[in-house]
Parts: C-alpha cells; sequence; structure tokens
C-alpha cells in the first residue's frame, strides 16, 4: 500500500468509537484535519489525497458525526469540551506529538481549545471559515443567541430545527456559490443521510446550545494567537452567510504576520468548489513551516 492510500480506522476512546481516515507517511508532519457542521471527516476525502505525498494526515469524526458513535443525547455530553479531549486522547493514541490543525466551521471551537491548551504541540493553523471574534457572529446566529440565552424554552429549540433538513443541508453548500455546478450533490446528500438517523437532530440542537459556550472563550483563544504567534493561513470563502468574512479580518489584529486569502467565488464549504487552490496554499505553507 502506497502513502497516497487513505485507510479508514476506528479507535475506541473513552468506549466510544472514533473513526478516522488517514494517509501518508508515518514519520511525515502530521496535519489534522477538523470537520464542521453537518458534515463529516468525509468532507476533506479530496484534500488527504493532495497532502498525503509528503504529510500524514488524520481527518476523525466526532461522536454524532459521520462514522464514529452516536449515543443518545440524553446518555452523552455533546459539547465542544468533550470533543476536544476526545480528539486529543485520539491523538494520544495515535503516538502525535505535534501536529498542524486545519479548522473549519465546528473544528474552530474544537481546535482552539486543543491549541490554546497545548501551545508548544500546535505547529501551525490552517483556518477555512471557522470562527474566533465576535465580528464572525453576524445576523444569521440572532435566533441561535436568543436559544443560548434561553436554554430551557423549547420553542427556541424548535425554532433550529429546520437546520437539520434537507433544504438548510443544501444550502449551506450551495449559498454564496458562484458556479453551483461544482458542488457534488453527493456531499449535502450524504450528510442528510446522517442526520436523518433516529435522534440524531437532538444531538445537533444539543450542539447548537453548547456553541454558546465558545464565544466566552474568543479572549483566551486571542490570547493564545498574540503570546505564541502559531504560523497561520488563513482561506476564507466570501459568500459564507453563517461565518461571513468580517470574521475572518480580526484574526489579523492577533497574528498580523498570518497569511490571508479571501476567495470571492467562494462560500461556507470552499474546499468543494475550490480544493485545488486551497490545496496549493496549505502546501506553500505547510512546506515554509514543517
Amino acid at each position: 500500500m502506497n502513502n497516497l492510500t487513505t485507510t479508514y480506522a476506528t479507535a475506541t476512546i473513552e468506549g466510544l468509537d472514533i473513526f478516522y481516515r488517514e494517509a501518508g507517511p508515518k514519520n511525515a508532519p502530521t496535519i489534522l484535519l477538523l470537520h464542521g457542521f453537518p458534515t463529516s471527516s468525509h468532507m476533506y476525502r479530496n484534500l488527504i489525497t493532495g497532502l498525503a505525498q509528503h504529510y500524514r494526515v488524520i481527518a476523525p469524526d466526532y461522536p454524532g458525526f459521520g462514522n464514529s458513535s452516536a449515543p443518545e443525547h440524553h446518555q452523552f455530553s455533546y459539547r465542544f469540551d468533550t470533543f476536544a479531549s476526545l480528539i486529543e486522547k485520539l491523538l494520544a493514541h495515535l503516538q502525535i506529538d505535534d501536529f498542524f490543525v486545519y479548522l473549519m466551521d465546528y473544528g474552530a471551537p474544537v481546535g482552539f481549545r486543543i491549541a490554546s491548551s497545548n501551545p508548544n504541540r500546535v505547529k501551525g493553523l490552517i483556518v477555512q471559515n471557522g470562527n474566533a471574534y465576535e465580528e464572525g457572529l453576524a445576523e444569521f446566529w440572532i435566533p441561535i443567541k436568543e436559544y443560548w440565552n434561553n436554554p430551557t424554552d423549547n420553542e427556541k429549540r424548535e425554532a433550529l430545527r429546520w437546520l437539520t433538513s434537507f433544504d438548510a443541508t443544501k444550502w449551506q453548500y450551495t449559498h454564496g456559490v458562484e458556479d453551483v455546478s461544482r458542488v457534488s450533490p453527493d456531499t449535502y446528500t450524504l450528510d442528510q443521510i446522517y442526520l436523518d438517523r433516529p435522534g440524531n437532530q437532538e444531538i445537533q440542537l444539543d450542539l447548537f446550545l453548547d456553541y454558546g459556550s465558545n464565544p466566552p472563550l474568543y479572549p483566551a483563544w486571542q490570547k493564545y494567537f498574540r503570546d505564541f504567534q502559531p504560523p497561520t493561513l488563513i482561506v476564507w470563502g466570501k459568500g459564507d452567510e453563517i461565518f461571513p468574512a468580517s470574521g475572518a479580518y480580526p484574526y489579523l489584529r492577533d497574528l498580523p504576520q498570518a497569511d490571508l486569502h479571501i476567495l470571492d467565488d467562494a462560500s461556507h464549504f470552499a474546499l468543494e468548489t475550490h480544493g485545488e487552490k486551497i490545496k496549493n496554499l496549505m502546501l506553500a505553507f505547510l512546506n515554509k513551516h514543517k
């Protein structure tokens, strides 16, 4: 088997099956790819192949996503703290000491928890439509913030259920994309199959609520940026309404040496339409900082 072949495995972490994709030489610098909502490590299927010749690439699924365990939401704490802890334990299981990390959407709060707690282990950040600033929580977040402020109000919770629907999932992939014909329907169709599993909507609604735990951590993450100045590549789809480009520029306040690229004709899932460009930007960045 050559290094470009992606393998698929699960590790038992705290009694859960954590699925991950892996490719590349075991002794090469490692890149950890952290996925967003409502997808899984599947979002990195093409990028993995593009990076694997010179890097070890690891892309896990969080509990409740993709091929990892999905215990019923009353029986498991679906929180970003929990996800970060499990990913750290997966890295220990795989004997990975230091790594670059790609942070997209939900991957940002998971990855920034890990990075700010282990700053000397993180060799660099690749941020793609992943937020760490209040400026990035715009109009889209108003009903979600209402849920944060009223966590016991079932009407506020139910008002967000549409975000688990097929139309919402497809919208995340296509809204703001200049050429929708470049978006494979396999992407949002597969994501929806996972979302439609019994009980999964409740898992996602729990996570919408727990996303409110992230903004209070922004100052700590920003301090980590300032104090440690990790090498950082920022690639942002400009058409993203969930995490608009207004959330990309503030990184430069704390990381003035960051390499920022706004992709005018891309959106939330920028890898689907601009994977080759992002891969090339990453390789240039990684080769400089490995």
